[in-house]
């Protein structure tokens, strides 16, 4: 079924989520594995600091390549194969390039609440695949709450 999975890594707690179920679906269906970080830089921070012959600024290229190794590296722990692509731009439009040019399957995103200002400044990646994804899109969500199956842990008196 998924021959080709993308996973857009951050760093976060909810990338990691996309991580880790990426990582399952991938050992699940032998699928090669292709780890996307993006950074989309500040207008205001690319003109106060250098900037990385990427044309990144040179913090954010550094922090983003180190988070990007950091989930590679746990991928192959995890026994997974895994490419790696750090791009730079809106990160919705670059995670459906990055898919469209490597034929993915399916993409892996994490989800994270945000206030509505935040929402409305910066927007959800995750809604903003769905207009750019070419392929299935898997939007991970961190399981806090507990499980409707689970057994009451004390007996009504």
């Amino acid at each position: 079924m998924y021959r080709r999975i993308l996973l857009a890594f951050d760093g976060s707690q909810s990338g990691h989520e996309a991580l880790h179920q990426g990582a399952e679906l991938a050992r699940l269906y032998g699928a090669q594995v292709m780890l996307v970080a993006v950074v989309a830089p500040d207008a205001g921070i690319v003109l106060a600091e250098s900037v990385a012959p990427s044309g990144l600024p040179a913090v954010q290229f550094e922090d983003t390549e180190r988070v990007l190794k950091e989930g590679a590296a746990e991928l192959r722990r995890d026994g997974v194969s895994v490419q790696t692509s750090l791009c730079q731009g809106n990160p919705a439009l670059e995670i459906g390039r990055v898919a469209r040019e490597w034929v993915a399957d399916l993409i892996v995103v994490g989800h994270r609440e945000q206030s509505t200002l935040a929402r409305w400044w910066r927007g959800s990646t995750g809604a903003s695949l769905l207009a750019h994804s070419p392929c299935s899109l898997l939007v991970a969500v961190i399981d806090q709450a507990p499980r409707r199956d689970s057994a009451p842990t004390s007996k009504p008196t």
